[in-house]
């Protein structure tokens, strides 16, 4: 007889961005506000991130595309990369994702694709600490994980290398 496996996640859900703790609108806030540096002429799908670290600084990123597609880099990379680069010590505690797209309306919560998701997951199994993760797309529904590991649960890491 074959073995089962049962996963199961848990994401708190708030109505909207004024549901927030203050502390995680702020950072959405300046999510919303990076993503309007994203450079998206291909896609037309901007993307912002804030992070905050345990040192108190909050790193930025959004997205930058290239006409050779897999060159550009998605903004949950470009934020994590920067914290990892300028501040190499310190852990990531909570991200805030937004996205929005010039072509339709996003309305429901936009999650990390699946080479962000397991690039934050390096990070997250580096710190030893999870990574709060908030995301939202352009209006409505915040989604929020206490872990990465909601979001990839069979995660790939330096111990099966």
């Amino acid at each position: 007889m074959n073995k089962k496996i049962t996963i199961t996640t848990e994401f708190s859900v708030f109505e909207n961005l004024e549901k927030l703790p203050i502390d995680i609108q702020n950072l959405m806030k300046q999510a919303i506000a990076v993503r309007k540096n994203a450079y998206a002429p291909y896609s037309k799908f901007k993307v912002g991130v804030a992070l905050i670290l345990d040192n108190g600084k909050i790193v930025l990123g959004s997205n930058q595309e290239n006409a050779a597609y897999p060159s550009g880099l998605c903004a949950e990379r470009v934020a994590v990369f920067h914290a990892g680069a300028i501040y190499p010590q310190a852990k990531i505690l909570k991200m805030a994702i937004t996205a929005a797209s010039e072509v339709n309306k996003t309305t429901s919560p936009i999650p990390p694709c699946g080479a962000c998701r397991q690039s934050i997951a390096e990070y997250e199994i580096r710190q030893e600490t999870p990574i709060e993760i908030y995301f939202m797309g352009e209006i409505g529904s915040v989604y929020r994980s206490d872990s990465l590991k909601n979001l990839l649960p069979f995660m790939f890491d330096k111990n099966f290398l």
